[in-house]
């Protein structure tokens, strides 16, 4: 029996990690899955050590706030990869914490396989030194990437985004709407605050106080907001109550969510790039302490924060960022796209363009064989 330690630390990472280990396990029972994960890994059969949730913080700040919870999570499997080494360590995502831990794993003699690795060509591209030394193969999932890591010299397969293959259509949009308690005659807005308890906090005052404007502006519309499945659906229900909105609240079921939704209010993350497969309109947000935004961004490399833009390589949608992230401004964006046809029409069109900069799918195949490869 082979053993692989798997390190998950945000939800999205835990989904992408849930289809792998369900796909690998669906052909084979010769290898054992632990490590850090959330709902997705334990039902795929992973035995998750720390719950995700318990980490899922952004921001320089808001990491020093949870440093005791983050370190003891860090240092619980340090101490595996050096009393009870794994076949091989598979990182997704989370950076800060898994190339410290790569570098344990590397002393250990324990072989890493990193997957949606850190955004090194976006900010800090010192780091690829790390990853040089730290990690055995990149499996990266966009195509500009894979031309990065050979430019350093980096071993690197580009195996595709997992969301070409993940994001699939409903079958039966309508009924979807219906079982959502969705009214035909309203146009719906979805509020879409992040899975981190972080980004709730600081992030969903300001995407309810957007929402309360654009209710008292127009009687043409009506909101729902996914919760992630890091997060409790009464927390975010009591966060909503002073806010006196009719707000849908649907537990999970976040693709399906979005497909019901015209326009999307969302905060920056892998989420915009979902969002955006599927060919909805978004405003993207985004605010962090005021310490952490001057320390990072000096050293950041590319001109927009929304994945769809990033990938897109122009600006598609808008983004809003510090400052700019208040509610009258937001408010302003999303009715650009209720009320202007041509504007809401262009940014269909060129979001239709991002799937085929992401691969041409089976990308959880791909990325099986190559963690099948290395762990035997």
């Amino acid at each position: 029996m082979k053993r692989v330690m798997i390190i998950a630390g945000e939800a999205s990472a835990d989904l992408h990690a849930g289809k792998l280990v369900r796909h690998i396990l669906s052909k084979t029972s010769d290898i054992e899955f632990f490590g850090i994960g959330g709902n997705d890994m334990r039902n795929a059969g992973v035995k998750t050590l720390v719950d995700s949730a318990e980490l899922a913080v952004v921001g320089l700040i808001e990491v020093l706030a949870h440093r005791k919870v983050i370190f003891g999570a860090l240092h619980q499997m340090e101490d595996i990869l050096k009393t009870d080494p794994p076949d091989l360590l598979v990182l997704i995502d989370y950076p800060e914490f898994n190339l410290r831990l790569a570098r344990t794993a590397k002393e250990c003699n324990v072989k890493v396989l990193y997957y949606i690795g850190p955004q090194v060509w976006a900010w800090r591209q010192k780091r690829v030194e790390i990853i040089r030394q730290r990690v055995d193969m990149m499996a990266v999932v966009f195509p500009f990437e894979e031309a990065f890591y050979k430019k350093h010299n980096v071993p690197v397969e580009f195996v595709g985004h997992p969301l070409t293959d993940e994001l699939i259509p409903v079958d039966n949009l309508d009924k979807v709407k219906t079982d959502f308690n969705l009214r035909k005659d309203k146009k719906t807005i979805g509020l879409f605050p992040g899975s981190r308890r972080s980004e709730i906090k600081r992030l969903l005052p300001i995407i309810l106080s957007s929402a309360k404007m654009l209710n008292q502006r127009r009687t043409d519309i009506q909101f729902i907001l996914p919760v992630a499945s890091t997060l409790d659906e009464n927390d975010i229900k009591e966060k909503l109550a002073p806010y006196n909105l009719d707000i849908i609240v649907i537990k999970g079921k976040s693709h399906e969510v979005i497909q019901s939704c015209d326009v999307i209010i969302t905060v920056s993350g892998t989420v915009t790039l979902e969002i955006a497969l599927f060919g909805i309109p978004q405003v993207v947000i985004n605010k962090v302490a005021w310490l952490t935004y001057y320390i990072v961004k000096p050293m950041l490399k590319i001109p927009y924060i929304a994945l769809c833009n990033i990938v897109a390589g122009k600006q598609i949608v808008p983004e809003l960022i510090q400052q700019n992230a208040t509610p009258v401004k937001i408010v302003h964006e999303v009715e650009r796209y209720l009320d202007e046809p041509v504007y809401i029409n262009k940014t269909k069109q060129e979001l239709a363009t991002i799937r085929s900069k992401l691969g041409s799918g089976a990308g959880i195949e791909r990325i099986a064989d190559l963690l099948v490869k290395m762990v035997t």
